[in-house]
């Protein structure tokens, strides 16, 4: 019998800020510490963007860079670009300005929205100079016409004044507005098709540069939306809290999903514990997206944590070792502590756990395919299916995959197969009971001495340790193994051991060959960070300046 309460409904980007508008126009659609806009308030203010976008000349299909903070201006840009159908190209604001600079000419970028003011904590018109040094001298009356990014014709300050560097200001950008009627605004909103694409996402990897990830509009909008409607259901109102930047998907996926379910997302500026639980007190949030373990530790760890003023919390998503795993579950015992597995190459998640997995199911796998998508595990070199319980390479298809690497046919062709698949370089193998067992990356996967010894399932065992709150492994070249493990960890506050110690304690407990040959200090505020994760690229430039003597932690 056909499931008559499960079907599909897939909109533009654009098109889901408006059907909000319509339907609860005076709802909180965005909160943040000092400030909170109605689902109206935000269509009002990205149409004045969208229009002044047009009177710029930016037309449906351009790409459009996105530099800015978690903010309104950042909400404001985003929809504005995606009304009159712009490629949104969301830059990471912890890019330097060598990378931006890459960006802005690998993405094509037609215009570059930022912010400026004595109050950012970064002034990004100085970092956008630094990337493109001729824009500091551009005349702001005319398109624009600079050697290290021809295509690049405007840069709009979202908040600020240009003061002749090359932007146009805020208050151009208003003036301009108001030179075009919203209805061509809306005549083109209507021509968007949900294949189009509607954003562009550089995720960073083993490569030297990032890869621009194409993303439809069905891509960005359908999943999240359908699992903020009907998989994270509540009796109140779906009210989302995350604390990572809108520019990564981990937090930009949550926004469109409580979006499309008709709630709210509650965020900052920036992630900082305290203040984040202090929010999270006052809008009492029903689904919270920490997903890594560095941030939830960081809210368990604050002084001001109170679980109980927590209790309005109904969906937690969280990736980590099982004890960190265990002890949230026991934390919030009425919340759901939800797996997932995603990456940008997806939009985002492509697998979820089920209702009815256990909490074993939940502190050790990472659940089962999401709607609509389908999943394989073959083994990396002969491509045949692995066997239950057998690690190999993860294959992801459905509407969710990205359309290619933009204008990298070489790497789009190396991961996307002749049949759809794409390959996410992710070492999975399934249970019994059909779950997701993550094994790491398969770069990731470290051969020592002719065993393959993935580095997560050290790590995760170095967590157990009482006081190692966090780990990261990586190989060392060896003359006679090929390359054995070390390790960085981070010790608990209140804690102290040392690295013989932690050394010590695997003996004897994990195979001798996965044991770590060395271990390294590192400071909460010193682990080399991409995003969301820790950047283990820079982590053995690290071990070789330890080893060769010419740096230290």
């Amino acid at each position: 019998m056909v499931d008559t309460g499960d079907w599909c409904e897939v909109l533009p980007v654009a098109d889901l800020l408006v059907r909000g508008a319509r339907s609860h126009p005076d709802r909180d659609l965005i909160v943040f510490p000092d400030s909170r806009y109605t689902y109206a308030d935000v269509l009002e203010r990205a149409t004045h963007v969208a229009r002044g976008l047009i009177a710029l000349g930016v037309r449906r299909g351009d790409h459009v860079g996105l530099l800015a903070p978690n903010g309104i201006e950042f909400i404001e840009g985003f929809f504005g670009a995606a009304l009159i159908g712009g490629v949104i190209v969301p830059l990471n604001a912890r890019h330097k300005a060598s990378e931006l600079g890459y960006i802005v000419r690998n993405a094509d970028l037609a215009a570059v929205l930022t912010v400026s003011g004595d109050d950012a904590y970064v002034d990004f018109v100085d970092v956008m100079h630094d990337a493109l040094p001729s824009l500091a001298e551009a005349v702001t009356d005319r398109d624009l016409h600079l050697p290290e990014a021809p295509l690049l014709r405007q840069a709009v300050l979202l908040r600020g004044e240009s003061n002749n560097r090359g932007f146009v200001g805020r208050s151009t950008l208003d003036r301009l507005a108001e030179t075009v009627p919203p209805s061509d605004m809306d005549q083109i909103r209507r021509r968007v098709r949900i294949r189009d694409a509607a954003a562009i996402l550089y995720t960073s990897g083993t490569t030297a540069n990032p890869k621009g990830c194409v993303l439809t509009h069905e891509a960005l909008t359908r999943g999240p939306v359908e699992r903020a409607g009907k998989r994270l259901v509540t009796d109140d109102r779906h009210i989302s809290w995350a604390g990572g930047p809108l520019f990564h998907i981990a937090a930009l996926s949550p926004l469109i999903g409580a979006m499309g379910a008709g709630g709210t997302y509650v965020t900052d500026i920036y992630f900082e514990p305290g203040r984040a639980l202090t929010l999270m007190k006052q809008e009492r949030p029903t689904t919270a997206w920490p997903w890594f373990p560095a941030m939830m530790q960081s809210l368990l760890d604050h002084p001001s944590f109170d679980a109980a003023a927590l209790d309005s919390l109904r969906y937690l998503f969280l990736i980590g070792p099982r004890v960190l795993i265990e002890q949230v579950q026991q934390t919030f015992p009425i919340a759901e502590l939800v797996a997932a597995c995603g990456m940008t190459e997806t939009a985002g998640i492509y697998a979820l756990s089920e209702r009815s997995d256990t909490i074993t199911d939940r502190s050790g796998t990472q659940g089962k395919a999401a709607p609509g998508i389908e999943l394989r595990i073959v083994d990396p070199d002969t491509g045949a299916d692995q066997p239950q319980g057998t690690p190999g390479e993860m294959l992801v298809r459905g509407y969710c995959v990205t359309e290619g690497y933009y204008k990298d046919p070489i790497k789009t062709a190396a991961a996307i197969d002749t049949d759809g698949w794409f390959h996410t370089g992710d070492l999975y193998s399934r249970t019994e009971t059909d779950c997701l067992v993550f094994h790491g990356r398969l770069k990731d996967m470290l051969k020592v001495g002719g065993e393959n010894v993935a580095a997560i399932e050290v790590e995760a065992f170095l967590c157990e340790h009482p006081a190692v709150k966090a780990a990261a492994v990586i190989g060392r070249p060896d003359e006679r193994l090929d390359e054995v493990p070390v390790a960085f960890i981070e010790i608990r506050a209140g804690h102290s051991v040392e690295p013989e110690e932690v050394i010590q304690f695997c003996q004897g407990r994990i195979a001798r060959y996965k044991v770590p040959r060395a271990v390294h200090l590192v400071q909460p505020d010193d682990w080399p960070m991409s995003a969301t994760k820790i950047n283990k690229r820079a982590l053995a430039e690290r071990l070789a300046e330890i080893e060769t003597g010419v740096g230290a932690l």
